[in-house]
């Protein structure tokens, strides 16, 4: 046992020298991001989640009377922001989205320029992903807009998942803008235990892959997803996951070429 020792030390050392490898362990560590919906919008959650300790990724709707405010707090205590940007629904209420949607009767010039203006609304968002949207992802030609602008502006998107034929992860694999895809939604239910149970699942498909995605709110359910989030925390100190922004969920190398300026 003592020879056993003596030669894994040497190992161990090296491999505390050795810049690759740590950056190796860094990339294989469980990573998850929680972004949460809706900023700019309903205010149940708001101040838990922005004045909280967990790294949340804050998905801030454009046009709105708090738009600005919740971003530039959001940044102001590190927390990534992102836009949540209004896509035409195939059901729902049109005044759901906000001012300036994107729907499937604009051309692909006024979806650029809906999608600037968004981004100005905004500030500090590095990223974006859908609101709603489950009729205006199915259309190719306005998905290639929007992937062209987040190209433009070196954002990384986010796919909400509202449809299962969307046409975010052909058109950015094709245009190489970095796309990922939501995984849980964690209040699609209203209560704090059935959060706790999709944070849960949330967990277990980061075990299971590496990395995972979740999405919840603020507003309506934003107490009680605020609630459900805290509590699992150290569920997931125990299993070893944690807790990043989204950017952090894409390789190192891609990181480095496409987001830092």
């Amino acid at each position: 046992m003592k020879r056993f020792a003596l030669c894994l030390i040497p190992f161990l050392l090296l491999s505390m020298q050795n810049p690759a490898l740590a950056e190796k362990n860094r990339e294989n560590q469980l990573k998850a991001a929680i972004i949460i919906d809706d900023f700019g919008g309903g205010t149940g959650g708001v101040k838990d989640f922005l004045e909280g300790d967990i790294p949340i990724t804050a998905a801030v709707m454009p046009f709105t009377e708090n738009s600005k405010k919740h971003a530039e707090w959001a940044h102001k205590n590190g927390i990534e922001v992102i836009v949540h940007l209004p896509m035409e629904p195939k059901k729902g209420k049109r005044s759901w989205l906000g001012p300036k949607p994107i729907t499937v009767d604009l051309s692909p010039k006024e979806v650029k320029k809906r999608v600037k203006e968004a981004l100005k609304s905004v500030p500090f968002a590095v990223g974006m992903n859908n609101h709603m949207g489950s009729r205006a992802v199915e259309d190719e030609e306005i998905v290639r807009a929007i992937v062209e602008v987040a190209k433009e502006k070196k954002l990384y998107i986010i796919d909400s998942g509202t449809s299962p034929k969307s046409q975010f992860p052909k058109v950015a694999e094709e245009m190489n803008v970095p796309l990922l895809k939501r995984d849980v939604f964690l209040d699609d239910i209203s209560s704090s235990s059935h959060v706790r149970k999709q944070m849960n699942r949330l967990a277990k498909i980061t075990e299971y892959t590496g990395k995972g995605i979740a999405i919840g709110h603020v507003g309506v359910t934003g107490k009680v997803c605020s609630v459900g989030v805290f509590q699992s925390m150290e569920e997931f100190e125990k299993r070893n996951i944690k807790i990043v922004p989204a950017s952090q969920l894409f390789s190192t190398k891609l990181t480095e070429q496409y987001f830092v300026p």
